[in-house]
């Protein structure tokens, strides 16, 4: 799919009605989709701009947007939860994914991080994902690669238990981020640490306050990272419409808890975190 420039065949664009409604379809010459206004030749859209508004048999209006990686995201099929725009973001920033990065993730799920790790390493990164479920696994196979076209030679995707992997699993080379979206992360702690290079970047997205409480504490027991920090992300839109601007009543709240932390050089024990004393 382009990415910029006139719409062509195989791109996937989004229609948005007068109601915000939204459909996607794949352009494909001499094909027709059909709403209940009518139905939209998909030669309407082929070669005309984003942004245009293409009119319905019946006088329908959409307007056409090539589909961006939220869209697809939140569309696509799915064998497990996905990991949320709002969530991901911050994995990317805080994680702080460069390009060239070498990257493991372990619980691809559905493919919604890899397609985000594998766009911000690059080319030249490369991304390593395991799953325990074949299942998903196939899920993160069809999603990712309908979305960039194809399995990117830069993925390695593989079916496996994370507690079972070692550093010779990856050819002897550490990793410079690990990120895990698994019920039980704690139970990967191990690996973590022997396949991360010091300085390292260790990020897990947790659902719950038991498993938050247990992962935090595994990290801790460790001494080979940093204090971990742990938090929640919230989104909430506002409603603007001159004096009626208001918080919409539905928001984006509790998805999961991120927790970060960086892996120490070995045989160094971190200082211990000092708290104020009460008065």
């Amino acid at each position: 799919m382009a990415y910029s420039g006139p719409f062509q065949p195989g791109d996937r664009v989004q229609l948005t009605d007068a109601k915000r409604r939204h459909f996607t379809i794949t352009l494909e010459p001499g094909e027709t989709f059909f709403t209940h206004k009518g139905g939209i030749a998909h030669d309407d859209i082929i070669g005309a701009d984003e942004g245009t508004v293409v009119v319905s048999q019946t006088g329908g209006q959409y307007l056409c947007f090539r589909h961006l990686m939220v869209d697809h995201v939140l569309s696509m099929p799915r064998g497990a939860a996905v990991i949320y725009p709002k969530d991901s973001a911050q994995i990317l920033v805080e994680g702080d994914i460069f390009p060239g990065a070498r990257v493991l993730e372990a619980g691809a799920g559905s493919g919604a991080l890899s397609m985000s790790l594998l766009r911000m390493i690059g080319e030249h990164g490369e991304l390593i994902s395991y799953e325990i479920r074949e299942d998903h696994l196939e899920y993160a196979e069809k999603n990712v690669s309908e979305y960039l076209g194809g399995h990117p030679d830069n993925w390695d995707l593989r079916l496996g238990d994370l507690t079972q992997v070692g550093l010779k699993d990856l050819d002897g080379k550490p990793v410079d981020r690990v990120i895990l979206d698994m019920l039980e992360p704690w139970e990967c702690l191990d690996t973590v640490a022997e396949i991360l290079v010091p300085g390292g970047v260790f990020m897990t997205y947790v659902a719950t306050v038991p498993q938050l409480m247990k992962v935090m504490e595994g990290i801790r027991e460790k001494k080979c990272f940093t204090e971990p920090r742990a938090w929640e992300s919230l989104v909430r839109e506002w409603k603007v419409e001159g004096l009626a601007t208001r918080p919409e009543h539905r928001m984006n709240a509790h998805t999961a808890f991120l927790v970060w932390a960086r892996r120490l050089a070995d045989g160094v024990v971190a200082p211990r975190p000092q708290r104020r004393a009460r008065k």
